[in-house]
């Protein structure tokens, strides 16, 4: 039994055609996160982002975010100034393990919450917040 030159191409093309489709199968079948599902509207408030940004540095001392095994650590002098305030963990790579943290007025400069869900891996720590009239924006990666 042999094959002839015609065969083996319509061969080599079916094949190519499943592997195509398999392909396009994978693709579809991939969970695709963007950074957050409001994305395009942050994007259009970037400039109000910048003068926040703006705010903190000229602050004296910036809040200092640090995370140990499932604690997250916020360090600020002024929080007894704090009208109003929201600490943000996101995970790039997976939407489920995004958390969020009130922030609220308090005498001592230390401010602790624990991360209910977490994996290795990077995170964006993001904390906005309120004080005497303004408003203020700090962003630190974190790699647990």
């Amino acid at each position: 039994m042999s094959m002839n030159f015609g065969k083996g191409i319509v061969l080599a093309f079916v094949f190519f055609a499943l592997f195509i489709g398999t392909l396009v199968f994978i693709c579809i079948k991939q969970d695709i996160n963007l950074v957050s599902p409001t994305y395009y509207q942050e994007e259009l408030m970037h400039s109000q982002k910048m003068i926040q940004m703006a705010n903190t540095r000229d602050l004296s001392q910036e809040p200092i975010i640090t995370v140990t095994d499932n604690t997250v650590e916020v360090d600020f002098q002024q929080f007894g100034d704090l009208e109003e305030g929201e600490l943000k963990l996101v995970r790039p790579s997976d939407a489920k393990l995004d958390q969020k943290f009130s922030l609220h007025a308090s005498p001592e400069s230390r401010q602790q919450f624990t991360m209910q869900r977490w994996e290795r891996g990077l995170y964006r720590a993001s904390m906005t917040w309120t004080m005497n009239g303004k408003e203020y924006y700090v962003e630190k990666l974190i790699v647990i």
